[in-house]
């Protein structure tokens, strides 16, 4: 008899909601837009990885499951 070997794929849950996923797109949105602003200066976000980052920010006040901001 021929064993054909079965491959098993683990699930892992998922670390960020879709919810919190559109959030991001919609903040990546303004930024390419120009209409993205920095919550304490004002000034227009032109950082990818800042868009990322206030996305998630709001994602988390709205309380979307994100995870916890790691400690510097």
């Amino acid at each position: 008899m021929l064993m054909i070997p079965i491959r098993v794929e683990t699930v892992m849950a998922r670390q960020y909601s879709k919810a919190s996923g559109k959030k991001v797109e919609k903040t990546m949105k303004e930024m390419k837009a120009g209409t993205l602003r920095s919550g304490g200066s004002g000034k227009k976000v032109t950082s990818r990885k800042q868009a990322i980052a206030i996305g998630l920010s709001e994602a988390r006040r709205a309380g979307k499951k994100v995870p916890k901001k790691k400690a510097a």
